[in-house]
């Protein structure tokens, strides 16, 4: 009897079904805490740089190697310029190469108007770099021409190949480079990016007029772009 009545009991009164919300949960375990010898991930220390950062490098890594294909630089007062620290100066410039001379009449006229152009170039957010190659009849006018215009000046020593490769020299010094010239002074050569000739200014022939074929905005000519 007893066994009939547990039976009918079970069939009249059934257990529910077993949820799976009624089940314990497991507890995960608890990661031990990091003391302050754990070492980080290998993937974080070599993470990559920022985007802006491989931009930046980039850009001072191309006007470095640009800079150092241009001849030995100095500042106005004499002092060698690294070629690290030529491409610090001419980043994001426009570059040119000056040739001029201080006993030129029509240098000394044309450069006021020269420098009032690479005011407004800055002002416009288009900076221009002069890179002064001068005739000079000395080392003090030199000096202090190049001061007056805030510009680096190729090396003296390094002046005469300067004028040889660009066939640009004075009438004075025809003597010395002989006649085969395409220019005398003053006259400017504009350098793309890799230091090479990118236009050529007849200031000699044209005046100031030679400033408007200057290609301000071709990004060519932007040093560490």
């Amino acid at each position: 009897l007893r066994t009939v009545f547990v039976l009918c009991t079970s069939f009249l009164f059934p257990s529910p079904p077993l949820s799976v919300a009624a089940l314990p949960r497991a507890r995960r375990p608890l990661a031990p805490p990091l003391s302050r010898t754990t070492r980080r991930p290998s993937s974080f220390l070599a993470a990559p740089a920022p985007p802006s950062f491989r931009r930046r490098r980039a850009r001072t890594t191309t006007t470095a190697a640009s800079a150092s294909a241009l001849p030995p630089l100095v500042e106005p007062d004499g002092t060698p310029l690294s070629p690290e620290a030529a491409a610090a100066r001419l980043a994001g410039s426009r570059v040119a190469l000056y040739f001029a001379a201080g006993w030129c009449p029509m240098c000394t006229s044309f450069e006021p108007s020269l420098l009032r152009f690479r005011e407004a170039a800055a002002q416009s957010g288009k900076p221009v770099e002069l890179v002064y190659v001068g005739s000079d009849r000395d080392e003090e006018e030199r000096i202090r021409r190049t001061a007056a215009m805030d510009a680096i000046c190729v090396a003296p020593e390094a002046a005469a190949e300067v004028k040889r490769r660009y066939k640009i020299w004075a009438g004075a010094e025809c003597f010395t480079f002989g006649m085969g010239r395409r220019s005398g002074v003053p006259a400017l050569v504009v350098l793309d990016a890799a230091g090479d000739e990118l236009e050529f200014l007849a200031a000699e022939a044209q005046g100031v007029r030679s400033l408007q074929s200057w290609p301000i905005d071709d990004e060519r000519g932007i040093w560490g772009r």
